[in-house]
Parts: structure tokens; sequence; C-alpha cells
């Protein structure tokens, strides 16, 4: 068992039942080998109208989940009555038999809901490269669970695609969209291989709003950006990550189909809180972290050349190992500046730790405080601001410490 990471809530949030959304889980015995009698799938149906849009890694090596997914929201024009997702087997890298397994698991979808194949989806995380011994091996659970299927448990369904994490992670918002108010759910999974490559994870919305399946994909990819693209615990891009939204429309509000219509960007607010949510949630939730930190860059060239360099230095293991020892080696950060390669004016570079200036104009700063800094790097919650002086481009990133628990943690997954 896993020891829970400091930041874990004290209890997980109280999420909205959202109309049109009936969902079950169960142990496929994915975990029976470890000793663990634990849910490790579950299946999620949804009124017919619903639509949906997904991101997805960038991986080359991506899971035959992830290759479906994507074929589904093209030949099924972004329409969804199902989603299967099971954890302790990515379904990645497993050659024909990984299609098999698709193929066996969307005919028990369609045999148990009546929904067209092309309406549903899959999602899958865990080990690479393990064939299942059967194909139909999620597939025989279906129509157990389709004769479970209720209200959302959302905690159960948090906790159903768990690996690695050391708590389930749900989000809510409740927004004003136009004349009604519309609810929003979600819940993900990840801890380690999280890297800012859309996605990092597998995340799920749910919201009772009316919305094209268009733009549903601009609005979440704008989302994306400014969450689960901004989080990185050890640079690793999945090959299984998955972001999806599903929207049933069951508010009786009208349908959203452009950019212009004002409640757009409405929805855009919505969407970002709760996937920023739960990518901070998954960022406190890094494998053997200790601490939460956010890395602010501004004077940079562009807003991509901020990211490159917020990038760099949440990335680099030498940063993150001196903040796990409580050490305030700013000089780390320097050089991770550096290694970017992007414009840097020298002679104006600056850095803080919290409020604390620890260089300023491309040199240490003149009144420098050891043990200020030190202080700072020791807090569980810790913010690095760096100005390269060049431009007006910013970015931030959000990462955590690399400790020993780390190597201990993957060392042992596969044990």
């Amino acid at each position: 068992m896993l020891k829970p990471s400091p930041f874990a809530p004290a209890q997980f949030p109280e999420l909205p039942v959202i109309a049109g959304v009936r969902t079950a889980t169960a142990s496929r015995g994915f975990y029976a080998a470890r000793g663990l009698d634990r849910d490790d799938v579950f299946l999620f149906e949804f009124a017919p109208g619903t639509t949906t849009a997904g991101v997805f890694t960038m991986s080359t090596t991506a899971s035959a989940d992830v290759a479906w997914c994507r074929e589904a929201l093209l030949a099924g024009q972004g329409q969804a009555r199902a989603l299967v997702v099971n954890s302790g087997n990515s379904n990645a890298f497993t050659g024909p038999k990984g299609k098999e397994k698709n193929d066996a698991t969307l005919a028990a979808i369609v045999a148990s809901l009546g929904a067209p194949k092309t309406q549903c989806f899959l999602g899958a995380t865990g080990v690479i490269g393990e064939p299942l011994p059967d194909p139909n091996y999620v597939g025989s659970i279906v129509p157990q669970l389709q004769s479970q299927l209720a209200a959302p448990d959302w905690l159960a369904c948090a906790k159903a695609f768990m690996t690695t994490d050391t708590y389930p992670k749900g989000a809510s918002h409740s927004a004003s969209i136009g004349n009604t108010t519309a609810q929003f759910a979600g819940i993900a999974k990840g801890s380690g291989m999280i890297a800012p490559n859309m996605a990092t994870m597998l995340a799920y919305v749910f919201t009772d709003i009316a919305a094209t399946p268009a733009i549903l994909d601009v609005a979440l990819r704008q989302a994306c950006n400014a969450s689960f693209n901004a989080i990185t615990v050890d640079s690793d891009t999945s090959t299984s990550d998955s972001l999806m939204v599903f929207a049933t429309g069951q508010n009786a509000s009208p349908e959203i189909s452009a950019q212009d219509d004002p409640r757009f960007a409405e929805l855009v607010q919505a969407l970002t809180q709760v996937c920023l949510d739960l990518a901070l949630q998954i960022v406190k939730d890094g494998e053997g972290a200790t601490k939460f930190i956010t890395i602010d860059v501004t004077g940079a060239e562009s807003d991509a050349s901020a990211r490159m360099i917020a990038a760099d230095i949440a990335n680099s293991p030498l940063v993150k190992t001196a903040l796990a020892a409580n050490d305030a080696n700013w000089g780390r950060v320097v050089m991770a500046t550096g290694k970017s390669g992007q414009p840097v004016a020298l002679d104006r570079l600056s850095i803080w730790f919290g409020d604390v200036a620890v260089a300023q104009g491309g040199a240490r700063a003149q009144d420098y405080d050891e043990d200020a800094a030190t202080a700072v790097v020791s807090q569980p919650d810790i913010h690095i601001r760096v100005d390269v002086g060049v431009g007006a481009g910013r970015a931030t990133l959000y990462t955590c410490d690399l400790t020993h628990a780390y190597v201990d943690i993957n060392g042992a997954y596969r044990t």
C-alpha cells in the first residue's frame, strides 16, 4: 500500500448528479495477483444526444484504446452513449491483441446498451506491453456493469481507475451559462508518467449543457492548455493519456454552436476551472512528492518560449531534488533556464523564491539572504518566479519535487 500524499484531501469532494449520466463499477481481477480486492473497471452510460470531444497523448506509441477513441470521434461525429475504462493494464503495445480486446469490449457494450459502436469509447491504464489472456477479458463484465447502472457514484468511479494514485481525484463546478445554471463534474487519475504533452493522464469531465462536438473540441483544447498541459511530475508522456468531455444537453438550454455565442467563453471558463482543479490534484499526488511547486516565467520572447523555459525548470532532476532537500540552490534554476536554449537577457535575468530575490541583474541579488530563501523552499507549497528580461511572454507550470520514494514506487511497480 502506497503512503498517502501529504496533499491528500480529508475527503472526496461532493460532485453533482449530471442528468443523462449513469455509472457502475466492478472488479475484473486486474489486481488479484497482488492480493488486492478492488474495483478496476467502470461503465458510463450517456443519454441519447450526448456530444463529446477529446484530446489524447502525442506519444507515437499510443495505446489501442487511444487509437479507437480517435477513430470513433470521427466516425461517430462526436456523439456518445458509453465509456468503459479499466485500470491494471494499459492495452498499449500489445499488437493485434490490443485491437481484439477493443473489438470484444465494444461488441459487449453494443449488445448490452444497444448503442452504436462508434458512440462507445474506451480507456485503459496500467502496465504497458502485456496482452490480456482473453480478448473478452473486459467485455465479459460489461453485462454485469449494465445491470448495475445507477446515478453516478463518483467516488467509486474515481477509485476504479487508480493505479499508483494515493487518493481519488474529483472536481465540480456550477456555472451560470447564459440564462441557465450548468453543472460540471470531473474525475481523473494520474501520479507518475506525467508530462505536459497532451494529455498527461486519464481525465473525464461531464456536464448537462448542450453544445456541438466542434464547440466542445475548441473549448476543451483551451481548457487543457491552461491545466493538463501545464503540469509535469517526471517529464514522461504516457501511451494512454486521454482527456474527454461529455455534454448531455439535459439542462434544456439552447445548444452552443458558435464561438461568438457569449456562452462559449463561459463554457471555456467552467471547463478550465474543473480541469485545473483535477490537474493540480495530479501534481500534488506525484509519485513520492512532498512539495507542490509553481513556476512562473515572465519576460520571455513569447508565451511559447516562456513555457519551454518553465518546462526545463520544472523537469530538472537537479532542481527537483534540491527542493526535496529544502536546499535553496537557485544556481540550478539558472542552469535549467539556460539549457532551454530560449532567448535570455543575461544581464537582466532575475529569480525569486517566494518573495525572496535570489538573483537580480544577471548575478546573485545584492541583499541575498540564504536563511530567508531556505525558509521558502522548506515549505510544502513553493513559488518560483523567473524573469528573463527579453519580452512580454509568460507561462505558468506546476510540478512537484523528486524524492527517493519516486524510485521506490517505480522500482516496485510490476512487483
